[in-house]
């Protein structure tokens, strides 16, 4: 994947794109959340997509955030349709001793998030999400090579052309550069049910 081929929903306060690498420095007070627990709503983070037909695929993204700083510094993948429906998973920063890996699914104007606390010495975050119509898996791996989920989701609005790609933000009043690179959509790789039978 050419980075060129992305499109901004909003700008970032500074990019570079040389070759695979692309690198992102955040505006303070930036986020992406809906409505719920908090109240207040937040649409204003930059988000670089680019626009993918296939019902079936796998889009593979590798994170670099060592100048992260202030919490809830964050980047990560995001699949994003309009303000009300989108979902992300990414790491934050809490303090130099703990972050969290964490995901959100937005839809119909609702936000969730789900996390779990990681070490503050972890720097990369490999993603993948992955697809199966408007079915969603998230997932994300410390080295590249072994992956663990995060969840599965479904996402009504996901319906046809969905627009997916990468985001960086600083809720705070802070900035710092996250990098992003070794980008690919590609085959589905979340395989199709084998278990259970679905309800008839």
């Amino acid at each position: 994947m050419d980075w060129k081929d992305f499109t901004w929903t909003r700008e970032p306060a500074a990019v570079t794109m040389a070759g695979e690498q692309l690198k992102v420095t955040t505006n303070p007070q930036t986020d992406l959340w809906q409505k719920t627990y908090y109240h207040f709503i937040n649409d204003n983070a930059p988000v670089l997509t680019t626009a993918v037909a296939d019902d079936f695929f796998t889009l593979t993204v590798k994170t670099t955030f060592t100048d992260s700083h202030t919490r809830f510094d964050q980047c990560g993948v995001v699949l994003y349709q309009d303000s009300e429906n989108w979902l992300k998973a990414s790491t934050e920063y809490e303090t130099a001793t703990m972050q969290h890996l964490g995901s959100v699914v937005t839809n119909g104007g609702y936000s969730d998030w789900a996390t779990q606390e990681i070490s503050g010495d972890v720097k990369t975050m490999w993603y993948r999400l992955s697809r199966r119509q408007t079915d969603f898996r998230l997932e994300a791996s410390v080295d590249g090579q072994h992956f663990q989920q995060l969840r599965i989701a479904h996402l009504a609005a996901a319906t046809g052309v969905v627009n997916v790609g990468v985001y960086a933000c600083s809720p705070e009043n802070s900035s710092f550069e996250a990098g992003f690179s070794d980008l690919m959509i590609g085959e589905c790789i979340w395989a199709a049910n084998d278990g259970q039978v679905p309800n008839m």
